[in-house]
């Protein structure tokens, strides 16, 4: 068994503690937010994740997960110390790094041992070196110590499968002994590790998640192209998926990507190559096709509606995505606002993110359930995939909509079936409609 302190407990550092503790390891978590710790030892969670809240009071009870405010307390005997604080977008785009910052001087200033600290934050490539000089420079006494990369890869909606079952462990570090000893914390999933310096580690974190981005930007081009010439986006990236140069994943056109990751880190990365004098024209227009899928939603609405000004639209899901509540730069918050901008009445349901959208949205009414919330809407709007909006009794929203129209942002509807039951139906790239 070995003791980790996780300092900090949002989505990555909460989910970290709990499973390294599912595996066997002593797990200490700190966090600076008071009444978040003291709702984490009631039992409450500051986030929802699919079977996390079962994770974490399962080791809490086996007094392998506790928490804490004091690093005194988190990081005494600690052999293993994890930095998983955020890294929000700055004025610019860098990666606001005072939480890190924060973090690295508390735990120089506590540490009485040895340790080995590691950044499992999401990081601007050469942080690790800076942390180190933060590390050094905050010690009242001089201790070993040595910094070590270990991005995460987490989904949310799926994070802890990703954590027990990765495709692979990134780790990072000048001191291949240390990177080593961090390899040996996460054998036990079975997954290869790669082990490299640093900046290299840092920069496989920022890559990654932009080539993913870049893969839902290219789709949903494609879309647009599909759109126009008259042929369907869902075929055609189920031909292209079966290509293993390729793949399927992430090909699903729609409103684009969102959340907590894909928005930041390819802005962080954009801003990174343009402060060393490159043009990432490529980075520059993910990101812009990405924000014009929000609009070219709304305009899509109103040429079906012929204007939203005085009607009620009904928005089927508010989160980024399902199986969370995350509502970080979730295309609902920019769709709801400009169709309010334009005059018209926005309700909405999602199944689990109304309390965090509710501060966002104030001017948006949150109904109780799908069925309440599409009574008397003039069109409703798919704009979360959630696995229940495709179970929906689709005559009796019918029978409830003051007009049959549906704009499917997330293409969970086939558009054949939609328009046989006397839906006037969009998806996003499903070329024949109307045809």
């Amino acid at each position: 068994m070995k003791k980790i302190c996780v300092v900090g407990v949002g989505y990555v550092g909460l989910v970290t503690g709990a499973c390294f503790a599912d595996l066997g390891n002593s797990v200490i978590a700190l966090d600076v937010d008071e009444e978040r710790i003291e709702n984490l030892k009631k039992g409450i969670l500051p986030i929802y994740e699919p079977g996390l809240e079962e994770l974490v009071e399962r080791n809490v009870r086996s007094g392998r997960l506790t928490f804490t405010t004091s690093y005194k307390e988190a990081v005494d005997g600690t052999e293993f110390a994890f930095i998983a604080v955020g890294t929000p977008s700055g004025v610019n785009g860098e990666a606001d790094l005072q939480y890190v910052a924060s973090a690295a001087t508390s735990i120089a200033e506590t540490m009485t041992g040895p340790m080995i600290i590691i950044n499992k934050s999401t990081v601007p490539v050469g942080t690790g070196d800076w942390v180190a000089d933060i590390v050094k420079r905050a010690q009242p006494e001089p201790v070993d110590f040595w910094v070590v990369s270990c991005p995460e890869f987490l989904r949310e909606g799926s994070a802890i499968g990703d954590f027990m079952s990765p495709h692979r462990t990134v780790l990072g570090s000048l001191h291949h002994e240390a990177a080593e000893k961090v390899a040996q914390l996460h054998l036990p999933l079975r997954a290869p590790i790669v082990i490299t310096d640093l900046r290299t580690a840092e920069m496989i974190k920022y890559a990654s998640n932009a080539f993913l981005a870049t893969k839902i930007s290219f789709i949903n081009e494609v879309a647009n192209i599909c759109e126009a010439l008259g042929a369907d986006v869902k075929e055609v990236a189920v031909g292209m998926g079966y290509d293993k140069r390729i793949g399927p994943m992430f090909l699903d056109a729609g409103l684009g990507w969102g959340g907590s990751c894909f928005p930041k880190d390819v802005l962080a990365l954009a801003y990174m190559a343009e402060e060393k004098g490159l043009n990432p024209r490529i980075l520059n227009s993910v990101m812009d096709i990405n924000y014009e899928r929000r609009k070219e939603a709304v305009a899509l609405i109103e040429a079906m509606t012929e204007g939203v000004n005085g009607k009620t639209i009904g928005l089927l899901g508010l989160a980024f995505k399902p199986n969370t509540d995350d509502m970080r730069d979730a295309a609902s918050v920019d769709i709801a606002q400009e169709l309010t901008a334009a005059g018209a009445k926005v309700r909405a349901f999602d199944p689990v993110a109304m309390d965090v959208a509710g501060a966002l949205l104030p001017a948006v009414e949150m109904c109780p359930d799908p069925y309440t919330m599409s009574q008397g809407c003039d069109a409703l709007m798919v704009i979360t995939e959630w696995n229940e909006f495709k179970q929906l009794d689709l005559e009796k929203i019918k029978g409830l909509l003051n007009s049959p129209v549906i704009f499917d942002g997330r293409n969970i509807y086939e558009p054949a079936v939609m328009s046989a039951m006397g839906f006037k139906y969009r998806g996003m790239g499903r070329g024949f409609n109307g045809r």
